[in-house]
């Protein structure tokens, strides 16, 4: 393509000017009069080959079609349009050309579009003038200028991506903020010391731990210092913003670091968890010592105070993020106000755990959702280019750790972590976008990792050249030391005596952990949590959990009043119709009703009720109806919401596909909301198993772990009818297989006012426990499944209901929990069986032995089975063996149950009808129908 053709304006691209201009050789009439007019217009200017002289190229045609060229002035729009091609392409992709890798082994190659003579300049077309506000800043006169301003904002150690974002007034917020700066933050002597202290503090307790502990495992943080001095500008920053609480996550590679030198832990408690000689205090409890959270109160240098908590983290990376997230939500809520506006939350993460875990796709996905936002969170990579012993190019399939994160309409800064100057440029820039925009933003600081996967690990197995290059890399403080140096602002004299004020500190603090008489820290619960109990079932408190009839009346007519001129559904009409005989009377109360009168009753005692799940503001089964919809204008209105003027909230939220983040979250969320009701229900109870590492990791381990408290509520719809092998089964066995030293409580409930009793209990006892509910799904309709309002306004929760028969002629005695107990008395009622008793068990665990063990002696000479839907291998049963190993005291316990099963259910209708039938029968000891 001849480059003559290039000047013309950028609706002109030159390829079409082109064929054009070849048009117009075979047949003049065919380009129209004006373009026919230019093209003569060139005689003189068209060599033998037809196409325009070099010479040219810059002149004025003869006659350009008056519409398009305007002679000078067409040409000034002409290389303006070059330069905005030019500026955008730089915007886009200079990233791409950012001196990002400390290492320097991040060579991504050439990229012709950010070469301006892709786009037609010369030499002599650099100090030509441009006009005013081609891009942000001063002293931009020339293309040359505004080439330089580009390179510098986005080619130098920072590389940013942003113009994925929709919305031109953020991305022009962006631009004048970094192009106007060059993206460099000019500091003060002042914050140039305190950048070289904070670097320090990195360096040398991490020196300090390599010497005095040998081969420990730490995760150091060595190569990737400069996180230090990032949180520590972080935090001033929110100070400065208004900030008064953030809460942190992170794994476990510089945890310890942080914990010293960030969240202010003093050094000998660290030390003394590294001497380990006080193993009495952690038989079978306790955690590894770079998994512990900690909280503190930061002052910063202006004095506002910011508390600081970094939450308790398992070795699954990155799925404490929801928790923190979910614990952030629950302190906003409890304060009011703006979210984000005073407080945060910082999630420090790894490159390859950023960009391999799905877990981080869901707390994205979560963070503009109104039930889980909380007004931006700020992300930080580590970028150390390694996971374990995987090299980038074998762990993700994309040009950056963080493009998980261009879902978001959100900026991702890069930084190399060695030029804590534009670290502090990113940070500052960062928390200002975060505050401006309450968005999610991410900070990948580029880095490397000194040492291998822990302190005992052989890294050059695997990155022989990789870690040939970082020994010979020196400390990002040295370097940092020696650039303070050449400008003269610090003398190598200071240097040394913060070297010598941080060595003498720990030096201390070793004396102090090795001492004999050296006392642990107490922790004791305060704020919100005192109180409040864990530990064994006798600690449980009882409490009243009946609520008068009149009140019931009051809340069935509240959440059944609708707002003037509301269209309801008028499916919904006899929904709500139901319920208003519910109150006088003229019905039993069902299932949905009951937990909407727990709900409303909590809610008028001013305990705040939160429930999540995938389609919970209806229900999957159609049944709860939360959040009523408009026929005519989509209006939305939650009932429950308005029982009383005084109330505490009750929020019902549908949930994004996704169980692990969103059952984090809301676990997060009951860690900071002890009095409240926080419950995540499940679309159908199977799917929990997609969320098992918050229930091994957090919900059943974490008061044994971390002496961290919950009273999270599971809602998990379980049952065998007939819908196949994934919509059958919440896994009872795995929850009581985790069971142990009354770490949870697991119920199976059977009527609707033991499930508002059970509802009622958690939420209003001191004694806090996860609380497993197994909810119905063909029984929320079953005619037998219905309460009195009597049985809500007096009585509580039973872990155990008896049989009404008499104990004479009984010789059987079947114990169940949930649907099978309504077909084994449908099936004793149409054998008209009077000799076998049917005991409902409610509470799975702790067990009730006690009560089942009077039950069981009004009959003591009956046969006992157990009686289960699901295969032997699952269920009830295989806790029984292992926990009273079948037996009842003296007495032995027969099991009847589905054969063992590698799956747990049929996926065929009619063989479930034929295996439940059988399976009832056999109940009763009658041979199975063939």
């Amino acid at each position: 393509m001849d480059r003559s053709f290039a000047l013309l304006p950028g609706a002109l691209n030159a390829g079409f000017v082109d064929e054009l201009y070849q048009r117009y050789l075979q047949d003049p009439g065919s380009v129209g009069a004006d373009w026919r007019a230019y093209f003569d217009g060139l005689d003189g200017a068209v060599g033998a080959d037809g196409t325009a002289r070099k010479d040219h190229v810059n002149g004025t045609p003869a006659a350009a079609p008056a519409a398009h060229v305007q002679s000078r002035e067409a040409d000034a729009a002409i290389l303006q349009n070059r330069v905005s091609q030019l500026v955008r392409a730089y915007r886009v992709r200079g990233h791409m050309l950012a001196r990002l890798d400390p290492l320097g082994f991040d060579t991504r190659g050439t990229f012709p579009d950010l070469d301006p003579a892709y786009y037609g300049f010369t030499e002599t077309d650099f100090d030509r003038p441009v006009p005013k506000g081609t891009i942000a800043g001063d002293g931009i006169e020339t293309v040359r200028d505004v080439l330089q301003r580009l390179q510098n904002t986005y080619c130098r150690s920072i590389g940013v991506q942003f113009m994925h974002i929709n919305e031109m007034r953020v991305r022009e917020w962006l631009q004048e903020r970094m192009e106007s700066t060059e993206n460099r933050l000019r500091l003060d002597r002042r914050e140039q010391l305190r950048i070289l202290t904070r670097l320090t503090d990195a360096v040398i307790f991490e020196e300090f731990i390599q010497q005095k502990y040998v081969g420990a495992k730490s995760f150091s943080l060595e190569g990737a210092e400069s996180l230090i001095p990032l949180l520590d500008l972080t935090i001033e920053k929110a100070g400065e913003q208004g900030i008064v609480e953030i809460v942190m996550a992170m794994a476990h590679r510089g945890r310890l670091n942080v914990l010293a030198n960030i969240l202010g832990k003093h050094p000998d408690e660290i030390f003394r968890e590294f001497e380990d000689v006080d193993p009495h205090l952690f038989l079978g409890r306790g955690d590894v010592k770079y998994h512990l959270g900690y909280s503190s109160d930061w002052t910063t240098a202006h004095g506002e105070s910011v508390h600081l908590s970094l939450s308790f983290n398992p070795s699954h990376l990155e799925f404490v993020n929801p928790v923190a997230l979910g614990r952030l939500r629950a302190k906003q809520d409890r304060v009011g106000g703006t979210r984000g506006k005073r407080s945060m939350a910082l999630l420090i993460h790894g490159d390859a755990s950023f960009a391999g875990e799905g877990v981080i796709q869901e707390i994205l996905n979560l963070s503009e959702l109104e039930g889980y936002t909380v007004g931006g969170t700020l992300h930080v990579i580590v970028n150390n280019q390694v996971g374990f012993t995987t090299s980038p190019g074998e762990g993700r399939s994309t040009t950056y750790a963080s493009d998980v994160a261009r879902m978001l309409q959100s900026p991702i800064f890069h930084v190399n972590g060695e030029d804590p100057e534009a670290v502090a440029q990113v940070m500052r820039l960062a928390m200002d976008f975060r505050y401006e925009f309450a968005r999610d933003i991410v900070v990948d600081m580029y880095c490397y990792r000194r040492r291998g996967h822990n302190e005992g690990d052989e890294p050059s197995f695997t990155q022989p050249l990789l870690y040939d290059a970082i020994r010979q890399r020196k400390p990002v403080r040295e370097a940092y030391l020696e650039h303070l140096l050449d400008l003269g602002g610090v003398t190598r004299a200071e240097a040394e005596e913060i070297v010598r004020a941080r060595q003498e500190r720990l030096d201390t603090a070793l004396r102090a952990a090795r001492r004999d008489d050296y006392e642990r820290p107490t922790e004791e619960r305060k704020g919100v949590w005192s109180g409040y109990v864990g530990g064994s079932k006798e600690n449980a408190d009882s409490i009243e959990t009946s609520v008068p009839s009149d009140r019931l009346v009051e809340y069935l007519h509240a959440i059944t009043r609708l707002p003037e001129r509301f269209n309801l559904h008028p499916r919904l009409d006899r929904f709500r119709q139901a319920r208003l005989d519910m109150a006088k009377g003229a019905r039993a109360v069902d299932w949905s009703t009951a937990e909407a009168l727990a709900f409303a009753s909590l809610a008028v005692e001013g305990c705040r009720v939160r429930l999540t799940g995938q389609d919970s503001e209806r229900g999957t089964f159609s049944q709860r109806h939360a959040v009523l919809h408009d026929v005519k204008d989509d209006q939305r209105y939650a009932p429950l919401q308005h029982v009383h003027p005084d109330q505490a909230p009750v929020e019902v939220y549908n949930s994004p596909l996704s169980e692990t983040s969103v059952l984090g979250f809301d676990y997060g969320y009951s860690l900071d909301y002890p009095d409240g009701l926080v419950l995540w229900e499940a679309q159908f109870g199977d799917f929990v198993n997609v969320a098992q590492v918050m229930i091994d990791q957090f919900l059943a381990s974490a008061e044994e772990k971390w002496n961290r408290l919950s009273g999270m509520v599971l809602l998990l719809p379980h049952g065998f009818e007939g819908q196949g092998p994934e919509h059958a089964s919440a896994r009872v066995e795995r929850f009581l297989s985790l069971a142990a030293e009354d770490n949870l409580q697991v119920a199976m409930p059977s009527t609707p006012s033991q499930y508002f009793h059970l509802l009622r209990r958690q939420a209003l006892r001191r004694w806090r426990k996860p609380l497993i509910v197994f909810t119905p799904k063909s029984l929320l309709r079953h005619s037998k499944v219905a309460s009195s309002l009597q049985e809500m306004s007096s009585g509580g929760f039973q872990s155990v209901i008896g049989d009404p028969l008499v104990a004479h002629g009984i010789n059987r005695v079947l114990l169940c929990t949930g649907k099978i107990y309504y077909e084994l008395l449908e099936q004793r009622e149409a054998l008209e069986r009077q000799d076998v008793a049917i005991i409902r068990v409610e509470e799975l665990y702790p067990m009730d032995e006690a009560a089942i063990r009077a039950e069981l002696n009004r009959y003591p000479d009956a046969e006992l089975c157990w009686v289960q839907e699901e295969p032997a291998n699952m269920g009830v049963w295989p806790y029984l063996s292992y926990k009273f190993n079948a037996r009842f005291g003296d007495r032995e316990l027969r099991r009847v149950s589905r054969p063992e099963s590698a799956s747990t259910a049929t996926g065929s209708l009619s063989s479930h009808r034929q295996e439940q039938e059988r399976l009832c029968r056999e109940a009763f000891d009658l041979e199975p129908e063939r």
